[in-house]
């Protein structure tokens, strides 16, 4: 048996079921050793290291479980990087395997040589190099669970020569480091009961409760609801909270920030109890003002505690155990005023989303597309999103129903990510319908290649492209933030048929001119006609106009 082998093996005693990967000969004996093991687990290629690192991400949001990306040295290495930030800025857990040049090389500035741990030392959790064949399987092991333990990347970094060597197993002697099975952590950390006590007393004593959520709580939905309903509360979300509570809830007011709903920015300027349940959400602008409300927080990472808003109860525990433990002390609040407002202020807010959605544009409002798949979404959905004017709609006008899933790249923001999201997706949740909501950018940028690996793996996934030839997030971002007008040649992308690529490729592309039109064979499709979300294998593509029309809409 070689590292290689012992490698592929100690990922499958983990329960690995895929590696996203790019080969390379700086991971030759990695690569041999999946072709020895009939490809268990399975290699999926990707188009680019990056959207292999995305991929794992997207994987490891959807799966609650570690996902493992594999690069070889130099290029390939350096590619991982943004996907890897992606993971280290929305505490998701995944291990990059990578290459390096022979050791006997190194340090004769060989071919693709390149310092990986000044690299990789400020993204990764945990980092070390494997030398010898004895520092396995503990290196493995351990990447394995401080990836699960501090929810971040981990990085093996194995020299090519090492992967071809013989495995020893480490001795039992000095300087040798041994290693246990593979395991699944199950204790959850609980918070003290006199803080408890304390936070019981603060949200008692208030009258106007606010809950803030974040993807921490996503485990905590039933115990939410109990809390919202004991304190007469509002919820807001922040993005990547967005999918813990449905949007059909009367009180649940939405996306709270800049691309945030009126309800949530109304909910958090009149509160006067600030509850946060598993957020790090980082804009203290849209918080209330400091020292008007109150604030507890909850969070199972101390680090988190207190860092965006002055909160007087800090609770560090899971978020499902510390709620159970806090509802028996909550009073139920009898006078209700303040729910029934939130509940108005919601009702109001999806009227005149509605209305702005149907307001006519050239060729279609880009807010109807998203409000139409709200009413199509299927109950098992699971939905990606790009950053970019995309992210605008995903945040403001998709309802996500009880069931559906959903993420995008919270705190990094980084383009390209909703299709291999989508691929990692679907190798998580084989059985779940898949839609990414794509901008043009960023579908020029890693959208259109990826879409290769989902052919060439028969994944089903509705994209949609928001197609307007334009960066129009950053357009935005120059006009409102900064004054400036539109700089054509920054802003201006190339033209170019998504639909028309989707054909070529064998996959189903679909052209939207119009939300009413009648459909023929071969032509542009309207919104009306196009098969449901829920039943289409396919690519659909929105079209926007191609004319130079100064209408405000059509540069929406």
């Amino acid at each position: 048996m070689t590292v290689g082998d012992f490698i592929v093996q100690r990922l499958r005693d983990w329960g690995v079921k895929q590696v996203f990967a790019y080969p390379g000969d700086g991971i030759n004996g990695i690569v041999a050793a999946f072709g020895k093991a009939d490809n268990d687990p399975a290699f999926i290629q990707t188009r680019h290291e990056e959207m292999a690192a995305f991929a794992a991400v997207g994987y490891a949001k959807f799966s609650d479980d570690v996902g493992v990306c594999l690069a070889t040295s130099g290029p390939g290495a350096i590619h991982l990087l943004n996907g890897l930030y992606d993971a280290k800025l929305d505490h998701v857990p995944v291990v990059a395997i990578v290459g390096q040049t022979a050791r006997t090389a190194q340090g004769g500035s060989y071919q693709q040589e390149v310092d990986l741990h000044s690299l990789f030392r400020d993204v990764a959790s945990y980092l070390v190099d494997v030398t010898v064949p004895e520092q396995l399987p503990n290196a493995l092991d351990r990447a394995m669970r401080t990836a699960q333990a501090d929810r971040a990347p981990a990085v093996l970094i194995i020299p090519n020569d090492v992967q071809e060597q013989e495995y020893e197993p480490p001795k039992h002697e000095f300087k040798y480091v041994p290693s246990s099975p593979p395991s699944r952590p199950s204790s959850c950390v609980v918070a003290a009961n006199d803080e408890v006590r304390r936070a019981a007393d603060v949200l008692n004593t208030g009258e106007k409760v606010a809950i803030l959520i974040g993807q921490g709580a996503r485990g905590a939905a039933a115990e939410l609801r109990e809390v919202a309903d004991l304190l007469g509360a509002g919820v807001a979300k922040a993005l990547l909270g967005k999918d813990v509570l449905p949007d059909d809830l009367p009180y649940v007011t939405g996306s709270i920030g800049l691309l945030g709903t009126r309800p949530s920015y109304e909910l958090m300027r009149d509160c006067d109890r600030l509850l946060i349940v598993g957020s790090n959400f980082p804009y203290s602008q849209f918080l209330p003002q400091f020292g008007k409300a109150r604030g507890v927080q909850i969070d199972v990472d101390g680090r988190a505690i207190g860092m965006r808003y002055p909160t007087e109860v800090n609770l560090v525990g899971d978020a499902r155990e510390t709620l159970r433990a806090l509802i028996p002390l909550l009073e139920r609040k009898t006078d209700r005023s303040w729910r029934q407002k939130i509940e108005s202020n919601v009702e109001r807010w999806w009227e005149v989303v509605e209305r702005q959605a149907q307001v006519p544009a050239d060729p279609v409002n880009p807010m109807r597309i998203v409000s139409e798949l709200s009413k199509r979404l299927p109950v098992n959905a699971i939905v990606t999103a790009d950053s970019g004017s995309a992210t605008n709609w995903y945040a403001r006008l998709l309802r996500i129903r009880e069931g559906v899933r959903s993420s995008l790249s919270g705190t990094l923001a980084t383009m390209g990510c909703a299709v291999p999201y989508a691929l990692g997706a679907a190798f998580a949740q084989p059985d779940r319908p898949l839609i990414a909501l794509v901008g043009d950018g960023a579908m020029q940028m890693n959208g259109m290649a990826e879409l290769l690996t989902l052919k060439r793996y028969g994944i089903r996934c509705v994209v949609c492209v928001f197609h307007n030839n334009d960066l129009n997030q950053v357009t935005w971002e120059l006009r409102a933030m900064g004054g400036a007008p539109k700089f054509e040649e920054s802003q201006s992308l190339p033209d170019v048929s998504y639909a028309a690529y989707a054909r070529s490729i064998g996959l189903q592309g679909i052209e939207v001119d119009s939300p009413t039109g009648s459909a023929r064979p071969g032509r542009p499709r309207s919104l009306r006609k196009a098969p449901s979300c829920s039943t289409c294998a396919a690519t659909r593509t929105c079209r926007r106009s191609r004319r130079t029309r100064r209408s405000t809409r059509s540069r929406t």
